[in-house]
């Protein structure tokens, strides 16, 4: 047995990767060393290791408790190999985009040991080889010498605590100057490379001799803040309680924070604004902090408002009585005194919010209006922030409807929406359910882009969770009594057959709904809540929920129809430790790529987590991965029908998705929903968190945890303050 505490030099070839972790290099692979017989197991942080490379290191042998011997590499560098073998392993890893094991073998044997010196220095010899045209070489000559560029940025980065994913993605976006930027400022990493923030960036300057008290780190450090707050939902923060936080956070003195504050407003980067705002267990608050494109987005959602309340009607006006006793005769329903009013009001109205909860008429109401424009040939458009929310309204409807970002049209060209203030939709009335979803920064966008004379419908129930993004506008909007609302409470006799619908009202109203118990699961009951207080025990009634008991007594696919919503992130029942245990109880294998601590296979169920506007999907759509090509290093995913191409660097903007949060949940609907709920979740547990998971549900809702969490939950109805000023500036339009 080696001495465990002595370094000793080793040199190797990479034969396999077991394990690599590219958010922080740590690596598992098995490396054949000259003398020995059998492959020796190496761990340790490798950059972008790759079959076929020649690792010469320095490290100690250890031996683990489990796994036997192993060599743990303290440094390293690499070569390219010099063998026939090795060079066939190495262009066979996926190293170069469009070069497969089948392509390489081609390669190798025609140029041996000189297939390196070749790829670099007459790369248009690769024509030589059946299958390669000029138009293929000119695409891996570009791949080969990006890699080279790619691997020196790593080896720089590598120095400066940066995973092989960041590096690069730093390349990509900065080419050739990625070196340079990130040694003049590499707070630029946390504004510019998704998936890097300031905290990362903080660790790489600190090591490339950027001081504590830096005025960019101070300026960096404010920005990191206020976007960390816009996370949860602020659109602005108040100017004492900023400088507190940032403080704390970078461990600064209270003069570099306000003068970097002052340094980012000079810069255009924030606004700080005068306002008129007493806050709970604060003294006055007279000052509020923006990052610039929330101040513009919430300024102009009021201005936008304005200018449509106070411009006519561009449909002619009619006899509203007459119509609405046209739409009474052709309806198959008796509307509700409720719905009447509804009605008149959007007809009468430029502006409308209809608010209200399952069951309660809201899509009788939108067709009833639609059949009255339709008839007066009055151009119409539909829309809903989420795809899911859109193909539903485009369901219950007959009219197409198109998520919010495909209605404003997109232009990758201008990185911005075709339609604005200069190119308005082309409609006189424009519905959008779902409203309690649209963040601030939607709403301007689609406000901006609403003709002067168009009538606007905002239909959603303001109960559910506010938007994802930050803001609370359709609360705001109501509050601000600006607008007409119709708020609808009364539940139809057919939705009343429907525990769900009947619960989620109780939920609302403070009331601990009734629950079936486990043993009563029949076809004809729709919510159940089944008695647990251990996670752990919690996560297997989830498995045996999803692989086996739901599907066999409700027919309904254990992927596709069933969705886990979980208040938290973390723990056993969090949603990364949920989607781990069902990935592997309803997708198993040992395919498919790693991605930092993720593992993607095909068929996975999958969610995007940020706008991808070239991509056209959208933060919180959900789809399945249908193919990974190694060869061009792609992932193909469906979502709803339409197949969409990843690299896999890419895939950090994809999340497994068979448990998500409810958050993400919003504006979508699912056949069956199963909800863990424990008292651990305690600080999670609000009124609107349980009520929105209930109502994602269409047949089947089952609540797995303790009754006292659901009591926590049902009777919290204390809303978390998030600082918008919108409701504030709309009081202004008030005649």
């Amino acid at each position: 047995m080696k001495n465990k505490h002595m370094t000793v030099d080793l040199s190797g070839q990479i034969e396999r990767i077991t394990y690599c972790n590219e958010e922080n290099g740590y690596t598992i692979a098995k490396v054949r060393v000259q003398g020995r017989p059998d492959l020796v197991t190496v761990v340790g942080n490798l950059m972008a290791p790759v079959p076929g490379e020649v690792l010469q290191m320095q490290g100690s042998w250890t031996r683990h408790p489990k796994y036997g011997e192993q060599f743990k590499v303290i440094e390293y560098k690499t070569k390219v190999p010099a063998t026939v073998y090795g060079i066939r392993k190495y262009l066979s890893s996926g190293l170069i985009k469009g070069i497969g094991p089948v392509m390489a073998g081609r390669i190798v044997d025609r140029f041996g040991d000189q297939t390196l010196n070749i790829m670099d220095e007459n790369i248009e010899r690769l024509a030589e080889i059946q299958g390669i045209g000029q138009k293929r070489i000119g695409m891996l000559k570009q791949a080969w010498h990006a890699q080279k560029d790619i691997r020196d940025v790593m080896l720089f980065l590598q120095t400066h605590g940066v995973s092989a994913a960041y590096a690069i993605k730093i390349f990509k976006h900065y080419g050739q100057g990625s070196i340079q930027v990130v040694r003049k400022n590499p707070y630029r990493l946390a504004t510019d490379i998704f998936g890097i923030g300031f905290l990362t960036a903080d660790k790489i300057a600190e090591r490339l001799g950027f001081h504590k008290t830096s005025p960019l780190r101070a300026e960096a450090g404010i920005l990191y803040v206020l976007n960390r707050l816009a996370e949860d939902g602020h659109v602005y923060y108040p100017y004492d309680l900023l400088i507190t936080q940032c403080m704390e956070i970078l461990g600064i003195e209270r003069e570099i924070v306000e003068q970097a504050l002052g340094t980012l407003a000079l810069a255009g980067k924030v606004v700080i604004e005068d306002i008129n705002e007493t806050l709970e267990d604060f003294k006055p608050n007279n000052k509020a902090v923006y990052l610039v494109k929330f101040h513009v987005a919430e300024t102009r959602i009021m201005a936008n408002l304005k200018r449509i309340l106070e411009s006519p009607k561009s449909i002619r006006k009619i006899d509203i009585d007459r119509a609405i006793e046209w739409i009474r005769r052709r309806l198959p329903i008796d509307l509700a005194e409720e719905q009447v009013a509804a009605i008149r009001c959007v007809l009468n109205n430029k502006i409308t919010v209809i608010t209200g909860g399952p069951g309660t008429g809201k899509t009788t109401i939108i067709n009833a209006i639609l059949k009255i424009y339709s008839r007066m040939k009055v151009k119409t458009q539909l829309a809903a922030p989420t795809g899911r929310a859109a193909k539903r309204m485009s369901e219950t409807t007959g009219h197409e409807a198109k998520t919010i970002h495909r209605l404003l049209e997109y232009s990758i060209q201008k990185a911005g929406f075709n339609r604005n203030e200069r190119n308005h939709l082309n409609c006189d009335v424009l519905f959008v359910d779902e409203a309690s979803m649209i963040d601030t920064l939607l709403m301007y966008h689609l406000l901006k882009a609403v003709p002067s004379g168009a009538t606007l419908v905002l239909v959603g129930d303001v109960n559910q969770l506010p938007s994802v993004g930050a803001g609370n506008v359709l609360r705001d909007l109501i509050a601000s009594h600006v607008v007409p609302v119709v708020s609808l409470s009364e539940i139809f006799r057919q939705a009343k057959k429907s525990q769900i619908v009947v619960n989620a009202h109780k939920i609302n109203m403070g009331i601990i709904p009734y629950v079936e118990p486990l043993g009563a699961m029949d076809n004809h009951k729709d919510f159940y809540f089944i008695q647990q207080d251990k996670p752990e025990k919690v996560l297997e009634i989830i498995l045996e929920l999803t692989r086996h008991r739901i599907p066999g007594r409700f027919g309904l696919d254990s992927v596709n129809d069933i969705q886990v919503l979980t208040p938290m992130h973390k723990g056993i029942i969090g949603a990364e430790n949920l989607n781990e245990a069902l990935q592997d109880a309803l997708n198993p294998g040992t395919g498919g790529i790693l991605r930092g601590s993720r593992r993607f296979r095909i068929s996975d169920k999958v969610m995007q987590i940020r706008n991808n506007y070239e991509k056209d999907v959208f933060n919180g759509d959900i789809g399945r991965i249908s193919r990974i090509d190694y060869e061009n290093q792609t992932v193909l995913i469906a979502f709803d029908g339409r197949q969409v191409v990843y690299d896999f660097h890419d895939m950090d903007e994809v999340v497994l998705a068979y448990a998500i949060s409810v958050h993400k949940s919003q504006g979508s609907e699912y056949p069956a929903v199963i909800m863990p709920l424990l008292t651990q979740h305690y600080l999670l547990l609000q009124r609107n968190l349980v009520y929105t998971a209930v109502t994602r549900a269409r047949n089947l809702v089952v609540i797995v945890g303790t009754l006292k969490a659901l009591a926590i939950g049902v009777r919290n109805d204390k809303l978390k303050r998030r600082f918008t000023y919108l409701r504030q500036r709309l009081s202004e339009l008030k005649l």
